[in-house]
């Protein structure tokens, strides 16, 4: 009896002192303070976030941490040599001087480090997909309102005054009832794709253990890491690297949240690598309100589908949309069997004059930091988005039309497709 007293009060004990040091890291800012940022993950897209944010003058980048010794070295130096270097995030966490991090790591590690990251009281702009798992997604949704943090998801096109502008008129009825909506992935990796390859030492700079973090331990591979993984289900999809931009805008042309039923179809088709994702797969989602999201993932066929480089196509009763992410085109519909065959609207072609999104997005993290408000890409839209791919893995996975309830986030007709809503960690790594 003494000692579970005495373990609770430990247990409570050290809720108090993470609270409070939670607590001292949550600083208010002034419309002219500087806000100290750190980076996790600086190769890829991490590099790309670093030079999309050095123009703020009221941001400074104050520490970097990568698993990889060469990208810290490059960018430490790129930076005059200012930031503190980190292979491990959680000694920057441990920062009262540190307001907000930026997660650009692969997608296994993104819903840990934000949510750590927000029980310590950071800000975090995290890259998409949101999350690895739909129970990872709703995780770091329920971390960013306790802990009362902003949470901004790289999904760029939010930060278009064009699509703002496009949704406002596709809500509104401007192109009738829009009943499918259609986006691809398309990439001729045909015939080595990311290549056969046989496990290796990894190279003495990076931390493979580390890398590897919550996932199963399994030897290094050279078509893993650093950024071919990609491929690889246990870290990544293209239904999240790339889908989650094209479900995202979807969605919030169309005023949409979730879909109720998923059907996925695919396979490696013809690409003879090592990947363990589709490099053909199609995956459609119906919505309550009457309409159909399909996506497409071709990666043994690049050839553009829809005309003029758009991403998406949005096909209402009166017009379609097709647009990418500096312009749209609009095109009228015409009566077809038994219907006036008079011109249903104006055609019309529109170009964005919103210039660099992804400077734009960051900015407007940087803004909703100082003002408390919620960011364009607020973590519950990014959740919301980041789903659909998840549920197009599943469906994929149990070779099932899985019905969705978006409220409940379970699936209603497959009680065993539930088990992939997420995974188990390895030891130590845990959502707190």
């Amino acid at each position: 009896m003494s000692q579970e007293l005495t373990r609770r009060g430990f247990v409570k004990a050290g809720a108090a002192v993470a609270a409070l040091t939670a607590m001292s890291n949550r600083r208010v800012h002034g419309a002219n303070e500087r806000i100290r940022v750190a980076f996790f993950g600086v190769g890829n897209r991490g590099g790309q976030l670093i030079d999309a944010a050095l123009p703020n003058e009221d941001m400074e980048i104050a520490a970097l941490c990568d698993v990889y010794r060469p990208y810290l070295e490059k960018w430490k130096a790129k930076l005059g040599g200012a930031p503190s270097i980190h292979k491990d995030f959680r000694e920057i966490l441990d920062r009262a001087d540190i307001d907000a991090v930026f997660v650009a790591t692969p997608d296994h590690w993104h819903a840990i480090q934000a949510v750590m990251a927000c029980d310590a009281g950071k800000h975090v702009y995290v890259e998409k997909p949101l999350s690895l798992t739909v129970f990872e997604g709703r995780k770091m949704v329920e971390a960013a309102r306790r802990n009362n943090r902003v949470v901004q998801v790289g999904v760029q096109r939010r930060a278009s005054a064009m699509h703002r502008d496009l949704g406002e008129f596709v809500r509104g009825g401007g192109i009738g009832k829009v009943t499918i909506a259609s986006a691809h992935r398309l990439n001729n990796m045909a015939p080595d794709g990311i290549g056969k390859l046989k496990d290796s030492a990894p190279p003495a700079e990076l931390d493979w253990d580390l890398w590897l973090g919550p996932r199963a331990e399994r030897p290094f591979r050279e078509n893993i890491a650093p950024y071919k993984f990609r491929w690889w289900q246990d870290y990544s999809s293209q239904l999240g690297n790339w889908g989650v931009h094209y479900f995202d805008t979807i969605r919030w042309l169309l005023g949409e949240e979730a879909p109720v039923s998923v059907s996925a179809h695919g396979g490696k088709f013809a690409v003879d690598d090592d990947r363990t994702i589709p490099d053909t797969l199609h995956a459609t989602y119906e919505f309550a309100s009457g309409r159909l999201l399909l996506f497409s993932q071709f990666e043994a066929s690049g050839v553009p589908i829809f005309p003029h480089g758009a991403e998406i196509e949005l096909r209402g009763t009166n017009g379609i949309v097709y647009a990418g992410q500096d312009e749209y085109r609009l095109i009228a519909e015409e009566g077809g069997q038994f219907q006036d065959p008079a011109p249903r609207l104006e055609s019309k072609h529109a170009k964005s004059t919103d210039g660099d999104l992804t400077r734009q997005h960051i900015r407007n993290f940087l803004d909703c930091v100082k003002s408390g408000d919620r960011p364009a890409a607020d973590v519950e839209d990014g959740h919301r988005s980041t789903t659909f791919a998840h549920l197009g893995n599943i469906a994929l996975a149990t070779r099932s039309r899985i019905e969705w309830d978006p409220k409940a986030e379970r699936i209603t007709n497959n009680e065993s497709a539930n088990a992939l809503l997420h995974y188990a960690y390895r030891n130590p790594w845990t959502l707190g």
